[in-house]
């Protein structure tokens, strides 16, 4: 099975929302021949082309290779959310890593926020940003932790932009009976994915970087220079960024067992009534929840419900996907279950064993970087920044990410798909079970 075509058509966008409200980007050459530069970078998402964007700018030749269309894969396809911090908590990450390297990686993703937001105001990238995000929970256990987190974001870390919710204050801004506590993050926000790295890839091409679609690599040769080549052509760089993600598959074998490739699903409504939309949000801000299968929506420009949710683990996308993500939209708001979707599409995305971005260095010129696990706006945007400081020579923010220990999925490449089903399976019954 091929994973960049099994789902869609070269050269297609998806039928998603996203794509019917882009901002039009014009198709771009394949290339051809042979070819020199600084960097040849791999893959037209938030990585590859935030990459292409600062190396740029720093004066380096940059060619960049997508296989498909820029933005085509889960850059162009996800939620929309720009969240503060890592996949998991701070709590978490003092007590895997220790609190020095815990408030470093806190660091890091405040930067990778922050960074979504200048670049959106020094290129006039029209994303629509707006910002916070609410982290909802179902759970009437999790409030203390929430209260929790809020006091230790606020004590240890100086945080005081996180509120907690109670009930009713949470019902205020989230009119449904399905959550009973969370906290609002008024740093977080969300945006146009697609047309946000429609943007980037905009001022890319302006600092001199050159952009190639229809560009699938099928051979890298790791040497100094190293070689890239595509069916019509061979690109030597002193250095090579690979930013595919979930798209991968055995393109940097050392990679593939630790970033697995995972299915999700988004639908997005008819326009809502000015009522049937108050019953959801009361402000402009999105939602995550505490499901381990997360769900995650908001309401669009135009008065919409984009909703996420529903995973799946094989490669090919099933068939209904107006019942899987119908099913927990109508358990959040049942006054919506009957609504019909405009839109509804699927992405691939990478996720790790730990949650944790996976950045590597091999053969001392190929720098890679994935493993995202759902915060890929911020912080894959970021790794196109540390990647290019790396490159020149300031390798401290690509050190730490690379230095945090990797586990790779249990029984390998070929085990891992059914291994993971087992696993989520379980957690999607835990959640059934409140």
């Amino acid at each position: 099975m091929d994973i960049l075509t099994i789902n869609g058509d070269i050269g297609r966008y998806p039928q998603s929302y996203y794509a019917a409200t882009a901002h039009p980007f014009e198709a771009l050459p394949a290339p051809e021949g042979e070819m020199r530069c600084d960097v040849c970078i791999i893959g037209g998402g938030f990585t590859g082309v935030s990459s292409a964007m600062h190396l740029a700018k720093r004066g380096y030749k940059v060619v960049l290779l997508e296989a498909n269309r820029i933005g085509w894969g889960a850059s162009g396809r996800n939620g929309g959310q720009v969240n503060t911090g890592m996949r998991l908590d701070q709590p978490v990450l003092e007590e895997k890593y220790g609190r020095e390297t815990a408030h470093r990686l806190w660091t890091v993703a405040t930067q990778a926020v922050d960074l979504v937001k200048a670049l959106i105001a020094e290129h006039a990238i029209d994303c629509r940003f707006k910002p916070g995000v609410i982290h909802a929970s179902h759970r009437a256990g999790d409030a203390r932790h929430m209260a929790e987190l809020v006091e230790t974001m606020r004590e240890n870390y100086g945080v005081g932009s996180m509120e907690l919710l109670d009930q009713e204050a949470l019902h205020a801004l989230l009119p449904t009976d399905f959550y009973c506590c969370g906290l609002l993050d008024r740093d977080a926000g969300h945006l146009h994915p697609l047309n946000y790295l429609f943007g980037l890839a905009r001022a890319a091409q302006a600092h001199g970087a050159v952009l190639h679609e229809n560009a699938r690599v099928v051979e890298i040769t790791k040497d100094s220079p190293a070689t890239v080549k595509t069916e019509r052509a061979s690109i030597r760089a002193d250095h090579v960024v690979v930013g595919v993600n979930g798209y991968g598959g055995h393109l940097i074998g050392e990679d593939a067992p630790f970033v697995m490739p995972i299915n999700a699903y988004i639908g997005t409504t008819r326009v809502l009534t000015e009522d049937e939309a108050a019953r959801v949000l009361t402000q402009e801000y999105a939602v995550a929840d505490s499901k381990f299968v997360i769900n995650y929506f908001r309401l669009t420009e135009d008065r919409r419900l984009l909703f996420g949710g529903g995973e799946s683990y094989g490669y090919r996308f099933p068939r209904n996907l107006d019942g899987i993500v119908r099913r927990p939209m109508a358990e959040v708001f049942p006054h919506l279950k009957d609504v019909p979707f405009d839109y509804r599409w699927g992405g691939t995305l990478g996720i790790t064993m730990s949650r944790m971005p996976h950045f590597r260095r091999h053969a001392g010129n190929i720098l890679t970087a994935g493993g995202f696990s759902g915060q890929g706006v911020a912080l894959a945007t970021l790794s196109g920044q540390v990647i290019a400081d790396a490159i020149a020579g300031q390798a401290e923010r690509f050190d730490l990410m690379a230095s945090l220990p990797g586990t790779p999925f249990p029984g390998g490449v070929a085990l891992r798909l059914p291994l993971l089903v087992l696993a989520m399976t379980w957690y999607a019954l835990r959640d059934r079970l409140g």
